[in-house]
């Protein structure tokens, strides 16, 4: 039995985790959950799972639970107890699904408490990469990656010399809207941007998508699970979502790993490593596949993408100070404070007031990340001034 805590259980990510979970209650246990503010979707889980522990960050939030629930498990609230949720002692693996920076902290304390890591949590390999994988050799912690592209390389070179890549290719649906022009996208709207074509995710992240700054995150990431440089890491416009990611030997041969666009599956081969289970994930017909395309990423209209290989590539601080400032343009702008086109820019103009640190430690980076959102809140307030 592998006992699994969930941090993020309420969002897209969480609840899909939950359902893999429920489906194999004879193998996972969970001991914890953990979720922001929502508390009703988060009661209905602890009646569901009976986990042992349950955090709410937002107080208020927890304090209404609190007033009702009388049942066995801990409630805890705040930083702190997300804190205890992450390092609880009967659990094996820590699923990690919390949205931006947030997940950074409680990564950390996970690993430093030798629990293994379901990481759906981009951003704490974006900010932070180099320091967490080194934590994570020193305290022999494996990190098995959540994220469909991600796992699909980890799949993709199972048996495999990591010394023989020649290049990883990460694939994108494209977005909602894809193939349009910047003139386009002067007029869309939130409502726009969340109406995904293939995934069913959270809005940042679709916001993301969207953008294509989610795969710019996930170039920083996978340079650092991966251990590639940023040269030997490729993105490939795949608008049917069936191949989620290729990796390209240096013989010449790719090896790719197809599916249906549902996160439950890589979910389910992140818990159940080494092993491959069977599941109730939707299987791909091939007889109804008419044609699998592929096109060169649109970095004019969608720079976001070049931005994150250059915060990347300048290493230090700089992708802490990307993902900062992306974090702080997409909530802008589902505040209604930023139009569509102004995310990049908030990034860019965020980057380009910043002096790289290099040989850094986890204080500069907190450091940065602090910096970044004061600054792109800057940006912010100009654009609204226009």
């Amino acid at each position: 039995m592998q006992h699994v805590a969930v941090l993020g259980s309420t969002g897209s990510v969480g609840t899909q985790a939950l359902d893999v979970i429920a489906a194999n209650l004879d193998r996972y246990k969970v001991t914890v959950l953990a979720a922001y503010k929502n508390d009703k979707l988060l009661a209905e889980q602890i009646e569901y799972f009976k986990p042992q522990l349950a955090v709410l960050i937002d107080k208020q939030a927890a304090d209404r639970m609190v007033s009702k629930y009388r049942g066995p498990t801990k409630i805890l609230t705040g930083e702190e107890g997300l804190l205890e949720a992450a390092t609880f002692h009967q659990t094996d693996t820590v699923l990690t699904a919390l949205v931006g920076f947030a997940g950074l902290d409680p990564t950390i304390a996970a690993i430093k408490a030798k629990k293994n890591i379901a990481l759906a949590n981009k951003e704490t390999l974006v900010a932070a990469g180099e320091f967490v994988m080194s934590l994570a050799k020193q305290y022999n912690v494996n990190i098995y990656p959540v994220d469909s592209e991600h796992s699909a390389v980890f799949q993709c070179l199972q048996g495999e010399n990591k010394k023989q890549i020649r290049r990883i290719i990460l694939t994108a649906s494209g977005g909602p809207f894809r193939g349009r022009t910047a003139l386009e996208l002067e007029d869309v709207t939130v409502a726009d941007c969340l109406r995904h074509p293939n995934w069913s995710m959270g809005q940042k992240i679709t916001i993301d998508s969207a953008t294509l700054a989610n795969k710019g995150l996930e170039v920083i990431e996978a340079r650092w699970l991966f251990g590639v440089e940023y040269e030997q890491i490729d993105v490939c416009v795949h608008p049917q979502s069936i191949i989620h990611s290729m990796v390209e030997f240096i013989d010449g041969s790719v090896i790719s790993q197809m599916g249906m666009p549902d996160m439950r599956l890589p979910i389910h081969y992140a818990l159940s490593y080494p092993e491959r289970m069977p599941s109730n994930c939707p299987r791909l017909d091939f007889s109804s596949l008419s044609a699998l395309t592929f096109e060169v990423p649109d970095t004019v209209n969608f720079p976001a993408l070049r931005l994150a290989y250059e915060a990347g590539k300048g290493s230090g601080t700089m992708p802490c100070v990307f993902n900062a400032a992306n974090e702080v343009a997409v909530y802008a702008f589902l505040n209604n404070e930023i139009s569509f086109l102004d995310i990049p820019k908030v990034i860019g103009y965020t980057m380009e007031s910043h002096t790289i640190v290099h040989n850094i430690d986890l204080n500069q980076i907190y450091i940065a990340d602090t910096w970044a959102r004061r600054c792109a809140r800057q940006v912010v307030a100009d654009f609204r001034k226009r």
